[in-house]
């Protein structure tokens, strides 16, 4: 009798029908999904597609390098007659002849020397720890009524003075080649230029041509510029901020971790105990 039970027992604990419907209720009240849920899903949903967003803005970043760094090494061209040109030249090489104006010369800092691989290419940073600026110096064209800013390099700090360099300062008139460069933003946390000041923190174009009074247009004079006791020439860093690898990782991190929670909450059944 006693063995009778037990296997009447054992037969309604393990009826197949019976777990089903345990299972059916509860993996249907699981399943009960509100509207408040369902607005959950648009996180995983929104950083999925931001992640997705940054793969595509890493593609044209890296393929804006490339274009950049190929227009850099083509060989020079000359000084456009329009100055309407400039404005799609930015990074090209330009040749151009003229005088240097010494006496109007301002400065940018504090940097450290660049150093370029090859003649024509981006500027890399240099072993050295010495710091300095770079020598901005109005160009006076023999060719033409203009005066523009030429770049003509990095100088250590105790030489910013023109004075400690005389044997550098060009008297001739001279041909050179350059790189084209635009005004830039003050950077964020970028101290402002002191009123009156000769020397900047940033590529301030405009206030420097008006200082200098020379036409707001920059050139980098390339390495081959340099000459004894002078700047060092081929101060062109060509550099973009690429960061979007980062944030494609940290959306797609998030995309997962929050859709795993959400499917925790609300789509994974609980366990059934027997």
């Amino acid at each position: 009798m006693a063995l009778k039970q037990l296997f009447v027992l054992f037969c309604a604990r393990n009826n197949p029908l019976k777990n089903a419907k345990n299972l059916s209720t509860k993996s249907g009240m699981a399943r009960n999904i509100s509207f408040g849920g369902y607005a959950l899903l648009a996180v995983p949903i929104t950083t999925f597609c931001l992640g997705t967003w940054q793969v595509k803005r890493r593609a044209w970043k890296l393929n804006l390098i490339d274009e950049v760094k190929k227009k850099n090494q083509e060989p020079p061209v000359e000084f456009p007659e329009q100055l309407q040109e400039l404005s799609d030249m930015e990074y090209r090489r330009v040749r151009m002849r003229g005088t240097f104006d010494h006496s109007k010369e301002v400065y940018i800092g504090p940097r450290s020397l660049m150093s370029n691989k090859e003649d024509g290419g981006g500027g890399v940073l240099s072993s050295r720890s010495q710091t300095g600026v770079l020598v901005i110096t109005p160009f006076h064209f023999a060719d033409k009524n203009l005066t523009i800013l030429v770049n003509r390099g990095w100088v250590p700090k105790h030489k910013k003075d023109p004075s400690t360099r005389p044997e550098g300062q060009i008297q001739n008139e001279v041909e050179l080649i350059g790189t084209v460069r635009h005004p830039e933003n003050r950077p964020q946390f970028c101290p402002k230029s002191q009123p009156g000041s000769d020397l900047f923190f940033y590529r301030d174009v405009t206030r420097m041509a008006q200082m200098a009074g020379a036409a707001p247009i920059l050139v980098d004079a390339d390495s081959s510029s340099t000459v004894p006791g002078g700047p060092i020439g081929g101060q062109t860093k060509i550099t973009f901020r690429n960061e979007h690898m980062s944030y494609i990782l940290t959306w797609y991190s998030l995309s997962i971790a929050t859709f795993y929670m959400w499917y925790r909450n609300y789509l994974r059944s609980p366990k059934v105990l027997i």
